[in-house]
Parts: C-alpha cells; structure tokens; sequence
C-alpha cells in the first residue's frame, strides 16, 4: 500500500471532460453536476456550430449508488441521453457496477468472428505453422486491445484463456487441455495472464517516460512512499 503526497495545485485541478477527436466523455462526481457540464460543454460547441449526438451519446453510473433510477440527462432544447449498462469509449466497453469495471465480451466475439473468418477460408489448406502466426497477428490484437489499461478480474482472464484454448483445440482438433497447453508452448504463445503482464510493464513503461500533460499532472510532484 502506497502514500501518494500531492501539491495544493494538483488538488484543486478538474479533470472532467476528456476529448479525443469527436469523442468528448464527461465525468461528474453526482448526477446534477453532470446536467451542469452538459450544458457549458453544449454552449462551447454552440460556438463552434457543433452540436451533440443524442442517438450516439449514453449516461452510466459508477459508485454504491450505480443500479439506482434517476431522471435522465437532458440538452439544452429537452433531448434526453438515456441510463445504459454499458458504454463503448475507444474502443473500450465500460461497465455500470460499484467500480470501474470493463467488459470483454464484445472483445470475445470479434476474437472468435477474425479467427473462424480466417480458418474457415485456409484450415483445411493451410499448416497450423501459418494458422498459428495468422491467429498471433489477426486475432489475438482484438482479444488482447485495451488489456493493459484497463482492470481484468481472474474471472475474465479465465474467460479470455478459454475463447484462446478453444482455437487451439479447434486448430489441432483435441479436446485434451494437456494438448492445448503443449501446443502453446511449443508455438511461444503464452497464457492471457501472462500476456496482459508482459503488456502492463511495457505500458507502464512508456507511461513513465511519457510526457504527457496528465500523465505530468498526476506524477509530476507525486511521491510514493512504500
């Protein structure tokens, strides 16, 4: 357990709004607070003649109070942006629950759609020597994207193994777990747990040569004492 010391200065900065091209995401500590940034967000567009998609854009709740009802968001001229489960920002899919969680069954089904594309077209023709390097460089970038950033639970990497040993065992046509893992290693391909570990320390990584403006923000004046 780590004691993060902050300056004065970075306790009383708001990070509230995140942009990355025309996806804009607000994050507000209350309900009202956000009905609040929806409308200096909605009068900052107005300025640039831009408006907000209310058929692409979704409220969702994070904290104790996260699967209780309350009124929905409104723009200034009474569009609604209705409560979900779940939301996609980048690619991510963010689940409603007491904390932030992720969700990966989205991730799961473009894995299992790349890989039966590809085997369906060469897994007759093709030696698993080519199957297999077609799975590492097609597939597995879908099943493995945002898995460094984000919190995968022991459930959910459980779960993303089994959608990886399903190939294998498809692929060399066993059902024999012992199998799977000997064909994985004797391709050099190793468990998702052991390759979202190998993704989080070259993230973290980068992260700390980054000179990113947030990134400087947050750990700029931080120490950690152990």
């Amino acid at each position: 357990m780590g004691v993060r010391k902050v300056s004065k200065f970075q306790q009383h900065v708001c990070v509230s709004v995140i942009l990355y091209a025309d996806d804009i995401l607000l994050i507000a500590p209350s309900v009202t607070a956000l009905q609040q940034l929806l409308y200096v967000c909605e009068a900052e567009l107005g300025l640039l003649d831009m408006t907000i998609n209310v058929g692409k854009s979704a409220c969702m709740r994070i904290g104790v109070r996260h699967n209780v009802k309350c009124m929905n968001i409104s723009t200034a001229d009474g569009r609604e942006i209705l409560w979900c489960d779940k939301i996609r920002y980048l690619g991510i899919y963010v689940k409603s629950a007491g904390v932030f969680r992720c969700s990966y069954d989205n991730a799961k089904k473009s894995f299992y759609r790349a890989f039966n594309a590809i085997f369906g077209k060469v897994g007759r023709l093709a030696s698993e020597d080519v199957i297999i390097q077609l799975l590492r460089t097609k597939c597995l970038p879908v099943l493995y994207y945002g898995l460094e950033k984000c919190p995968v639970t022991k459930a959910q990497t459980k779960s993303l193994d089994y959608a990886l040993h399903s190939c294998f065992r498809k692929i060399f046509s066993t059902r024999d777990q012992v199998v799977v893992y000997q064909c994985m290693a004797f391709f050099d391909l190793s468990s998702v747990s052991e390759a979202v570990k190998c993704k989080q320390h070259r993230f973290f990584q980068r992260y700390l040569m980054s000179t990113n403006s947030l990134r400087v923000l947050f750990c700029n004046e931080a120490t950690a004492v152990i």
